[in-house]
């Protein structure tokens, strides 16, 4: 991966021809994730699929879905469940983060600007945060998209932005995709979200009105800093996790074209 830079690039400048999106009724953010060098159709990304429906759910077995790896945290999770349709496929709960007593459990004991929440609010300290504590979760996720029959797979979160965005950019710079193409992808979360104006408003699990910031470059690229800067590489972040290089191996033989 080239090490990433300090600017800015519009999210229509970073896009790629080979990263569409397939029309999911219902679905938000829903979309190829598979940059080159990496084989289309087999790893999408996207929010939640607690709307679901019945068409979406047909669209998804058209595109041969096997798995879907769920990133939010057990609360999001039950109060707004995934649906599936009947569909045949496994559904893989890895929550990204931590909540709050686990946190606590591992002696972190500043929770200044988390505001009741299991993650800080700010998507400055934010992400910096999600590559340190979000390791295991990253981990596990690629583990899980190295099995052979898990493919292929959507990694879905909230509204397929943050959690989801940096856990499928560091799949991305593990397959050597270059560092515009992962920040193409990760930023088009802005206009698929409706977030180049800015901020939005939404009612979290808890109803409190909480706000879906839009992601940039800078974002990425500091908690991808964090990664490189603390291990050196993103296998040698992994490693600790569990991820050996027949992992990382088997990764690329399901993944790259």
């Amino acid at each position: 991966m080239a090490k990433p830079d300090s600017g800015t690039r519009s999210a229509s400048h970073l896009r790629t021809a080979r990263n569409h999106l397939p029309d999911v009724p219902n679905v938000r953010n829903f979309r190829d994730a598979c940059i080159s060098p990496m084989r289309s159709g087999i790893l999408y990304r996207s929010g939640s699929l607690n709307r679901l429906t019945d068409v979406g759910a047909g669209r998804l077995r058209e595109l041969g879905i096997r798995t879907v790896i769920d990133l939010r945290s057990g609360v999001e999770s039950d109060v707004w469940p995934g649906q599936t349709h009947g569909l045949d496929i496994e559904w893989v709960p890895i929550p990204a983060l931590p909540d709050l007593d686990a946190l606590k459990a591992m002696g972190f004991t500043d929770f200044t600007g988390f505001d009741g929440k299991p993650w800080p609010v700010d998507p400055a300290a934010l992400y910096p945060f999600m590559a340190i504590y979000g390791a295991a979760a990253i981990a596990a996720l690629v583990k899980r998209l190295a099995e052979p029959t898990a493919l292929p797979a959507v990694v879905q979160c909230a509204v397929g932005k943050d959690r989801t965005g940096l856990a499928v950019a560091v799949v991305q710079s593990l397959l050597g995709a270059p560092w515009d193409q992962v920040v193409g992808d990760y930023v088009r979360s802005n206009v698929e979200l409706e977030l180049t104006a800015g901020p939005t408003s939404f009612l979290d699990e808890a109803g409190v009105t909480r706000y879906s910031h839009p992601v940039s470059e800078a974002l990425l690229a500091s908690a991808m800093d964090t990664i490189l800067t603390g291990f050196g590489s993103i296998p040698a972040y992994l490693a600790p996790h569990g991820i050996t290089e027949a992992d990382l191996d088997a990764l690329r033989s399901n993944l790259l074209a």
